[in-house]
């Protein structure tokens, strides 16, 4: 849901003739300008894929918003005056978690960390070793992740879910 910009540095004072922006895959996005033509061709993109600047001046590929979808690796090649330039960069999507924490009629306290990715790590305070946890991994590459703590005949009277993942750190107390 965010913004990506991966940059094409070109850093050469001699003229720019060519940027070609692909995404390594058949039938996958390639998005071109020439210079001379002043000419901007796009093939198999998303509208969510631009150019960032103008790319006669900086060549940098935006998408907005990012999904899922455009994970993988992508390559910038530029032809100019002093020659051709490849560079290769690599897009990693992360998903942050939902988080929510309930208790049960039985006294089971579950705390969820749904459809992120990676997968959240879930932790409580106080540290418990009797606490079980199950995973379910979504065709769209997100994970969700519960964690069960029996909370019956406890003499605390708070318990803690505290969930780690790159995007968020988060915890939530009943």
């Amino acid at each position: 849901g965010h913004e990506a910009v991966l940059s094409c540095p070109y850093t050469s004072k001699l003229s720019l003739l060519m940027v070609t922006w692909k995404m390594k895959c058949s039938a996958c996005c390639l998005l071109a300008y020439r210079s001379d033509r002043n000419e901007t061709r796009r093939l198999n993109c998303s509208e969510r894929m631009m150019w960032k600047y103008s790319p006669d001046s900086d060549p940098a590929l935006r998408i907005y918003p990012v999904s899922l979808g455009d994970e993988g690796n992508y390559s910038c090649e530029i032809v100019g005056s002093a020659g051709n330039f490849l560079l290769f960069s690599s897009l990693t999507v992360i998903v942050p978690p939902a988080v929510t924490l309930t208790c049960d009629k039985s006294g089971v306290v579950v705390c969820q960390a749904s459809a992120g990715k990676p997968a959240a790590d879930i932790s409580w305070i106080p540290a418990s070793n009797h606490s079980t946890e199950e995973e379910v991994h979504h065709p769209n590459g997100t994970v969700t992740r519960v964690s069960y703590i029996g909370w019956v005949n406890s003499t605390l009277p708070t318990v803690t879910c505290l969930v780690t993942h790159p995007a968020i750190n988060q915890t939530l107390s009943l």
